[in-house]
């Protein structure tokens, strides 16, 4: 790798795992709640009890890939040399495609929750000014861009903890089983995309391999760490809101359509709208959205970049900026692409796009692990992924079964989805390959 192509090595642990919760975090804060009219609180209890489980397992197996082989690329670097360059190349697009498709999604929630406080700003406004407000500070250096991440995470968990703190009292547990089924067990299958969407891009933290100062022991912490805090905060999250009022009323507003804000609803039913708290839940959930945000798109950068790197993608998207060694090319074509889909799409939506991505990216990289302990059982693995290969086992199991509950769910979606791998595979044929 020439020294122009380098990315600076500058994250330590703490910087880590605020990227790693940072990633996740606006999960907790909106989108999730739309699993609830899918399954209700029994459906999207399940649903979420699945996803954790896969997620623990897949992350252990993550973690190994991450401290053996820590490139930018991830996955793409993973599959490329676990599965061979073809294979290589789908996982590259798939993880292209969700950390691409998911700051967009995030940027509808940043718009609606700005909504709340200045209606008479629109909130497609609100997306694409903090689109370009935080892809400009990813371009100016990767110390700030990971520094600001680990501040407003840090804010972004205190406001689940506040948020905690005002519900557990209120809660009920005939507001959680009421009409906690309501489409049968069939639910589930629908909510699972936004089960998913409460840990969806942790596996980003790999793409930051390259620039940890100690990636062999540190991602294994930043993993771990970061998988922990997540858990906990999901189940504070989901009695808190849901314990309240039951699934509805943090799912429909009153003109009966379905809300980003959750967490709002659910305080609005308790303090009034017009109280302090119920304002400083929204700033913290604008931390927490804005955490989420900021860190995808560093992780998009990463990911786009590394395949511009291997010329999968064209070549100046591999480019690093040289004074600020960051992958600035990247960075901007990530971003006039999201304020495209954002745009043309709706969050919901999106969402969906970009669960689909990262569920290929699950069973790529769990694929990965099993393959190269047996074809490179000598390769250095400061971190080995525990009860092998029961862990990267289970998560494929898990990770194949959610992406057909999704395809299920959501047919059209995962037929624009698969057109889209397709189309760059075979241009990947045409062009690069040859």
């Amino acid at each position: 790798m020439s020294e122009q192509n380098h990315l600076q090595t500058s994250l330590t642990p703490t910087l880590l795992w605020g990227l790693g919760v940072g990633y996740v975090i606006s999960g907790m804060y909106f989108g999730w709640n739309v699993g609830l009219e899918k399954g209700g609180t029994l459906g999207m209890a399940v649903a979420t009890a699945l996803v954790v489980i896969m997620y623990v397992c897949f992350t252990m197996g993550y973690a190994e890939l991450a401290c053996a082989i820590p490139k930018a690329g991830g996955v793409s670097d993973y599959a490329t040399r676990a599965l061979g360059k073809d294979l290589g190349f789908i996982a590259g697009i798939a993880q292209v495609c969700e950390f691409v498709l998911a700051p967009p999604a995030i940027a509808v929630g940043i718009g609606a929750h700005v909504n709340l406080f200045f209606p008479s700003i629109p909130a497609i406004y609100v997306a694409i000014g903090v689109y370009i407000l935080f892809t400009l500070l990813n371009i100016i250096g990767v110390k700030l861009a990971a520094t600001f991440e680990f501040f407003v995470t840090f804010l972004a968990v205190a406001g689940l903890i506040l948020f905690a703190g005002i519900t557990i009292g209120e809660i009920s547990f005939e507001n959680l089983s009421r009409n906690s089924l309501p489409n049968g067990w069939a639910g589930v299958w629908g909510a699972i995309p936004f089960a998913i969407w409460f840990f969806l891009g942790i596996e980003g933290l790999a793409n930051a391999a390259e620039e940890s100062q100690n990636p062999q022991k540190d991602l294994t912490r930043g993993f771990g760490s970061a998988m922990l805090t997540l858990v906990i905060l999901c189940i504070m999250t989901f009695v808190g809101s849901v314990g309240v009022g039951g699934w509805e009323a943090v799912v429909f507003k009153t003109d009966g359509t379905v809300s980003d804000s959750p967490l709002p609803l659910a305080l609005g039913k308790l303090v009034g709208e017009s109280a302090t708290l119920y304002s400083l839940v929204i700033v913290f959930g604008l931390f927490g959205l804005t955490a989420s945000f900021h860190g995808l798109l560093m992780a998009a950068g990463r990911a786009t970049f590394e395949m511009g790197r291997i010329g999968n993608l064209p070549s100046w998207l591999g480019a690093v900026n040289p004074s600020f060694k960051t992958p600035a090319n990247a960075l901007i074509a990530n971003m006039v692409f999201g304020i495209l889909i954002l745009l043309s799409n709706t969050a919901a939506d999106i969402i969906v796009l970009s669960v689909l991505g990262a569920l290929t990216l699950y069973c790529f990289g769990t694929v990965s692990v099993l393959r190269l302990r047996q074809v490179e059982p000598d390769l250095k693995r400061p971190f080995l992924v525990p009860l092998y290969p029961w862990v990267p086992l289970c998560a494929l199991v898990l990770a194949v079964l959610a992406l057909v509950a999704v395809v299920i769910s959501n047919g059209m979606l995962a037929v624009y989805y698969s057109g889209t791998l397709a189309v760059a595979f075979v241009l990947y044929k045409v062009f690069v390959r040859r």
